[in-house]
């Protein structure tokens, strides 16, 4: 199993959106290296859920349900999608002033490269997102 971190913005696609829709296909994608995580993503695969630009926070975890195929929001076939469905809300969002200053954290792409809308994650940092979020 791999672990990884979406990002949305709250106005866009928030956390309470997609778990009244219990699934989604996670479409817009269109970075080359965000691309390749999508394509990497398995069934099962656990995902952190980022609301970025408003709130700056890990608000919930995510299921992958489906791997990769072509997004159906564009007919460029360089573009995919997976299907993703919540799984749990952590009892605490974990903010970015938070992860900017854990040791466990701080060394995560989300710090490193701020711009890109999916990356991977260790099971380390995984777990400490859990336990600072009230789910360890």
């Amino acid at each position: 199993m791999k672990y990884w971190l979406v990002k949305s913005e709250p106005f866009k696609y928030s956390w309470d959106k997609f778990n009244e829709d219990k699934k989604t296909f996670w479409d817009g994608v269109r970075n080359y290296q965000a691309r390749n995580n999508l394509k990497e993503m398995k069934k099962g695969d656990l995902v952190l859920f980022y609301h970025s630009n408003e709130g700056k926070e890990i608000v919930g975890v995510a299921e992958v349900i489906k791997e990769f195929y072509q997004d159906p929001t564009t007919d460029d076939t360089n573009w995919v999608v997976v299907d993703l469905k919540p799984k749990h809300t952590l009892k605490k969002s974990v903010t970015l002033e938070q992860i900017k200053t854990d040791e466990i954290l701080q060394h995560t792409g989300l710090i490193k490269q701020s711009r890109l809308s999916v990356m991977p994650f260790t099971e380390d940092q995984f777990n400490r997102v859990l336990l600072l979020g009230g789910m360890g």
